[in-house]
């Protein structure tokens, strides 16, 4: 690791609680005081979720994190800071796990990590009325302990964690300036370039390209060939009866 893991991105806010309900809380009560983007770590969560309203476990020395930004346009252009996201993490953990360690990024927001799930992103608009004032952008990454495998729902991909994978122990108030950095890197390209250069970033690092995966909506089951990522961030299937644009979905291997 190098001397620069605490340099921090100029004109970011950081707040380190020891103990919150949630970090994706926190952001909702401090956006309205807050004068520009902030991260907001938490040492402990009591009440962490994830995608769908799903628990999030939180073991002990595992990294809980919201950063907190007015989005650069509108709806469609916040929700592909997702993917911003994504990229500030798979760049975080290569910089702390070393050359051997095997990432990519699963659509649409986990990053894995030797073929297990590392981390994932959960994206939340702050507003009223319609409009977006705020966007939080929650982050989990499993630095120290791999969750119960038992307390994930029936065909979740297995969780690792850092130091399990790769013997790598580092503190979530030290790993925060790597993926701070990162990210404040990858939004500078995004709100100079648009999402062109972030796509096509993001796709070579894309887990199952290529190959058969099958996605699930609240609606119906779809498998096909993951083909690519379109403008808006769908997945692009090959089906049996020609492409399908994914919008939202769980995705298995």
């Amino acid at each position: 690791m190098s001397n620069k893991a605490q340099d921090w991105p100029e004109g970011v806010a950081r707040h380190v609680l020891e103990r919150t309900d949630s970090t994706m809380m926190e952001a909702a009560r401090l956006a309205p005081q807050l004068a520009g983007p902030a991260w907001i770590l938490a040492l402990e969560q009591t009440a962490a979720r994830g995608r769908r309203g799903r628990a999030w476990q939180h073991p002990k020395g595992n990294f809980s994190a919201t950063l907190v930004i007015r989005p650069w346009q509108g709806v469609e252009q916040a929700a592909l800071y997702s993917f911003v996201a994504a990229l500030a993490l798979d760049e975080a953990l290569a910089q702390v796990a070393g050359p051997h360690a095997r990432l990519s990024i699963k659509w649409p927001n986990d990053v894995l990590l030797n073929g297990g799930k590392i981390a994932g992103i959960l994206l939340e608009s702050l507003g009223a009325g319609g409009q977006i004032s705020h966007l939080a952008i929650g982050i989990g990454v499993n630095l120290r302990e791999a969750p119960d495998p038992g307390a994930l729902e029936p065909g979740a991909m297995a969780p690792v964690s850092l130091r399990g994978e790769t013997g790598t122990d580092i503190p979530p108030t030290d790993f925060l300036p790597y993926l701070a950095r990162a990210f404040a890197k990858y939004q500078a390209q995004f709100e100079s370039y648009g999402f062109a250069p972030i796509r096509t970033a993001w796709l070579a690092r894309a887990a199952r390209l290529g190959e058969t995966v099958t996605a699930r909506t609240t609606l119906e089951t779809v498998e096909g060939r993951f083909e690519t990522i379109n403008e808006s961030g769908a997945m692009v299937l090959a089906t049996s009866a020609g492409p399908r644009a994914i919008a939202a979905a769980d995705i298995f291997f």
